[in-house]
C-alpha cells in the first residue's frame, strides 16, 4: 500500500515533526551517513522554522488584531458622522447645497433595473452543492434558476434576498459530477424585472 508524504503540511505540525526528525538525526545520524555538518545544517534549519513560523504567526495576529480595530472605529466613526448628519438635517437652516459642502447629500441613483441584469459566480461545494454568488443591486432579491442535463428547460430553484445562495440538490446519479447553468433575474415588488443574468456553468461534484 502507498504511503503518505512523511512530511506534514501545517505550521504547527511541521514544527514537531522537524523536532523528532532533529532528535532523531542527532541520536543516529552518523550511523546512517550523516557528518557533523549535516547535523549542524538540520539544527540551524530547525532553528529557522521555529523563528520564522513563530514571526509570521505573530504577523498573523497582530493584522488580524489591526483589521478588527479598524472595523470597529469605521463603524463608530461612521455611526457618529451619520447622527451628526441627521441632527444638522433637521435645522430650519439646513440645505441640500450646504449638504453638499459637508458631504451628506448622496449621489443621485440612475440604476435602471429595467435594462440591468444580476451577475453570478458559483463554486463547486462537497456533496455535489453549489455555492452562487448574486448581486442585489437596488433590487429586492433575485430569482435563481437552474438547468441540468434533462431538464426540459431552467428550473426555479428560490428567489433568495442575502447572497449567497447554495444549491443542495443531491447529483442526479450519486457520485458523477453533473454540470449545472444558473441563471436569474432582479425581483421588485414580487415581480422580475430587467435581464436574465449571463449563465454560470458550474460542475457539481461528489
Amino acid at each position: 500500500m502507498a504511503k503518505t508524504d512523511y512530511v506534514p503540511k501545517k505550521d504547527n505540525d511541521l514544527l514537531v515533526w522537524h523536532d523528532e526528525f532533529k532528535a532523531g538525526v542527532t541520536a543516529h545520524g552518523t550511523a546512517l551517513g550523516l557528518v557533523a555538518a549535516d547535523l549542524a545544517a538540520i539544527a540551524d534549519d530547525n532553528d529557522d522554522l521555529h523563528t520564522d513560523i513563530g514571526a509570521s504567526v505573530t504577523a498573523d495576529a497582530a493584522s488580524k488584531s489591526a483589521t478588527a480595530t479598524k472595523r470597529a472605529t469605521v463603524t463608530r466613526v461612521v455611526g457618529h458622522s451619520r447622527a451628526y448628519a441627521r441632527r444638522m438635517k433637521t435645522a430650519s437652516s439646513y440645505s441640500d447645497a450646504l449638504g453638499d459642502i459637508i458631504g451628506i447629500v448622496g449621489p443621485e441613483d440612475t440604476t435602471d433595473l429595467s435594462t440591468a441584469k444580476p451577475t453570478l459566480t458559483g463554486t463547486a461545494k462537497a456533496g455535489g452543492s453549489v455555492e452562487i454568488a448574486f448581486d442585489k443591486s437596488v433590487s429586492e432579491g433575485v430569482n435563481i434558476y437552474c438547468r441540468r442535463d434533462g431538464d426540459p428547460g431552467p428550473v426555479f430553484l428560490a428567489r433568495d434576498t442575502v447572497s449567497p445562495y447554495v444549491d443542495n440538490r443531491p447529483l442526479l446519479v450519486a457520485g458523477k459530477p453533473e454540470v449545472r447553468e444558473y441563471r436569474a433575474l432582479y425581483v421588485v415588488a414580487d415581480a422580475e424585472i430587467g435581464n436574465p443574468s449571463d449563465g454560470a456553468v458550474i460542475t457539481a461534484t461528489p
